[in-house]
């Protein structure tokens, strides 16, 4: 598996993975990539990829794609489920269902961050279900809850710097 810079050709790709991310649980009614693309509060994490200020990984193996990992800053007036800070850029990440639980997520996490600190930024912000067991990665690489953002998730946020 190899971890590379996202590009401007890889806005699909991602919109793919914000829907995987979406969609993580398999209790759930899946939710179309349509549905998730036309819903501003889900859509702003991808419209316009890539942003001035975005950042973005993807994991490739085997020649494929299998899971991207980006920060977006959003403005107070429009924040995203983790929002702490307009200087905070929240992460999303998604991986392929056929690779998760193989690193590939860990892989993802700490290539972003290594981007973020190159970038000078100093803190990463983060929304997970408290049910989604990325949240136990999230507490292994460093990430602190710092507020409930609803009745079922956490905001976490990890200081690189």
């Amino acid at each position: 598996m190899i971890v590379r810079e996202a590009g401007r050709d890889d806005g699909d790709f991602l919109a793919d993975m914000l829907v995987a991310a979406v969609n993580w649980s398999p209790e759930w009614k899946k939710k179309s990539r349509r549905r998730v693309l036309a819903a501003p509060n889900t859509a702003h994490y991808i419209a316009g990829w890539p942003r001035e200020d975005d950042l973005g990984v993807v994991a490739e193996a085997d020649g494929e794609r299998v899971g991207a990992a980006w920060l977006r800053f959003f403005p107070p007036g429009e924040p995203g489920y983790g929002f702490v800070a307009a200087d905070v850029p929240e992460l999303t990440i998604g991986v392929a269902a056929p690779w998760r639980g193989r690193g590939v997520g860990r892989a993802l996490l700490r290539a972003i961050e290594a981007r973020a600190l190159e970038a000078g930024i100093g803190r990463i912000a983060l929304s997970v279900e408290r049910k989604n067991f990325a949240q136990r990665l999230y507490l292994a690489e460093g990430y602190e809850v710092v507020g409930a953002g609803s009745a079922d998730s956490d905001t976490m946020v990890k200081i690189l710097t």
